[in-house]
């Protein structure tokens, strides 16, 4: 679905406003965009799990529309970053793995010379509202800009992006710490206003942060873009959560990690805390929020079937990383106040690059029309409205062509209905599955149905030349 022309999105706009009451007719609507980082697809109450609590993120879900075939545009987090920003699949962005991405200099295979920065060639979603009179912010983890050419590197971060406040957006991944000040070896979470002291935590911090812009905003429209360092390791809790928890650890239970838990509270109270701001500011009613995750998250069972991640995905396979549906699928809910009907459920499968457009047309932004051509995403306005609607969109995909230690070899994958198949360069296999029948892909029917697996890769080498996907080349170094 093409975004919406000029004449067309302002009578999107008249009807928006018709639909979230008087006073929408004043002003357009908010957008605080949640993400969270490594979120694992069953870390919510409301996503089925048995020891973490998030109360506040299962109102939300409860307010609005809860998706259960949410997807994140890849299995790592920055080409999923690039593709909330965009509406780009990261084939054709070619922003393919995590910056900078593991080194393999003795595999099979070697990477592409793929982009490690969000290039300005693309109107990102603050730039389109932005233009449209929207305040815009970011706060939290960015992570689509160069970690080794300081020269540069100024150059994309979100305030050169569209974002008129940048907090604590920068080249990391990860945070260095949880704890003031915030920093370990040569990893720093900037920029941050002074202030602070021993024992502050990261996820708190910044929702104070979040909260004074909104403070800041007044009546404005504005977008709030909040990617949470959190749940991404260094898995550290603060003691009275990590207490708490501790105490109700279990065994039996599919998730038992304390300080991971912790962290999810700590994530939960945040959400809650920016949800009571926009009552107190009274724009509650005005403001649609969006929260999802990058990737999946890091399954306690490595790729060797070794224990140690945080968390649990199952019933999906593997998690962060790899190549199925744990490393893909994630939480996802919309809530658009007085359209989206409370405790509503939809069976679509949405993907991260659904957002772009989804947001434009609802705010009745057309956008820039070279960079709308080429939006992978569909707006989602319609399923929001009315979740038992289909989507006019049966197919989505993916492409990988890295290692990674979760476990992934180069391979791009396609849904298509109900069918998933998983193609790797390495040895040019194809694994086909039914995700109506089996959704942990634990029986592979490639064998079983060769002309089912030939119309899917058929359909997916068209794909990755249609965008311009970029291929593994061989290693002439490989062992």
């Amino acid at each position: 679905m093409r975004l919406l022309s000029t004449a067309l999105a302002a009578a999107c706009l008249l009807a928006c406003a018709s639909d979230v009451g008087s006073d929408a007719e004043e002003r357009p609507p908010n957008f605080l965009v949640l993400l969270v980082d490594d979120l694992g697809w069953t870390d919510l109450g409301c996503y089925g799990s048995d020891f973490y609590l998030t109360p506040n993120i299962d109102q939300l879900a409860a307010d609005g529309v809860r998706f259960t075939h949410g997807y994140a545009a890849c299995t790592v987090c920055s080409p999923t970053r690039a593709a909330m920003m965009t509406g780009l699949y990261p084939g054709r962005t070619n922003v393919t793995d995590w910056i900078p991405g593991h080194r393999r200099p003795r595999a099979p295979l070697r990477p592409p010379d793929w982009t490690m920065r969000l290039e300005h060639r693309h109107t990102t979603l603050a730039e389109a509202l932005g233009a449209a009179g929207y305040r815009t912010a970011h706060v939290g983890k960015w992570h689509l800009m160069p970690t080794l050419e300081p020269d540069v590197m100024a150059d994309y971060a979100p305030q050169h992006h569209g974002f008129e406040i940048n907090i604590a957006g920068n080249q990391w991944g990860a945070p260095g710490s949880y704890f003031h000040p915030y920093v370990r070896n040569d990893r720093k979470v900037y920029p941050l206003p002074e202030g602070g002291s021993e024992g502050d935590y990261l996820t708190d911090r910044l929702t104070d942060e979040a909260l004074a812009i909104l403070d800041g905003f007044g009546d404005e429209p504005f977008l709030l873009y909040f990617p949470y360092y959190t749940v991404h390791t260094p898995i550290e809790a603060k003691p009275e959560d990590l207490a708490r928890f501790e105490d109700r650890v279990d065994a039996s239970k599919r998730h038992r990690n304390p300080a991971y838990a912790s962290m999810l509270a700590a994530l939960d109270r945040s959400v809650g805390r920016l949800r009571a701001k926009l009552e107190e500011l009274g724009i509650a009613d005005d403001t649609v929020i969006v929260l999802t995750g990058d990737n999946g998250g890091l399954d306690r069972k490595g790729p060797d079937g070794r224990m140690g991640n945080p968390t649990e995905n199952d019933p999906l396979r593997a998690g962060k990383g790899s190549a199925y549906e744990g490393g893909v699928r994630t939480p996802t809910m919309y809530l658009w106040p007085g359209v989206t009907p409370p405790a509503s459920v939809s069976d679509e499968p949405v993907i991260t690059v659904d957002v772009y457009p989804t947001l434009l047309e609802i705010a009745g932004v057309a956008g820039d029309p070279a960079h709308n051509e080429l939006v992978d995403g569909v707006s989602l306005a319609g399923v929001l409205r009315d979740p038992s609607a289909e989507l006019d969109r049966q197919t989505l995909y993916w492409h990988y062509p890295h290692y990674h230690n979760g476990g992934s070899t180069p391979h791009s994958a396609i849904r298509d209905g109900d069918w998933r198949l998983v193609h790797f360069y390495e040895d040019d296999r194809a694994e086909l599955y039914d995700l109506a029948e089996d959704v942990g892909e634990s029986r592979e029917l490639a064998a079983e149905m060769p002309d089912k697996a030939a119309e899917l890769l058929a359909k997916l080498n068209e794909w990755r030349t249609a965008v311009g996907a970029q291929e593994p080349l061989p290693n002439p170094d490989r062992e």
